[in-house]
């Protein structure tokens, strides 16, 4: 099973993903890791929620 970069949306073996890592030490996932699917994200002051139409819920906490 390919998995996807949560960011970027590309496949994660491919390329590099740096760029993305550091900037997911600050925000949330735009992608599902599993079947590259964009999210429904929503930002609080206490953390974030991000929801995948075929996986469900991650959250921050």
């Amino acid at each position: 099973m390919e998995s996807y970069c949560d960011r970027c949306g590309e496949p994660a073996g491919e390329g590099g993903h740096a760029a993305c890592r550091a900037a997911r030490r600050m925000e949330p996932p735009r992608y599902c890791a599993r079947c590259r699917r964009r999210m429904i994200v929503q930002v609080t002051p206490a953390g974030w929620t991000a929801r995948c139409s075929q996986h469900g819920d991650l959250t921050s906490t």
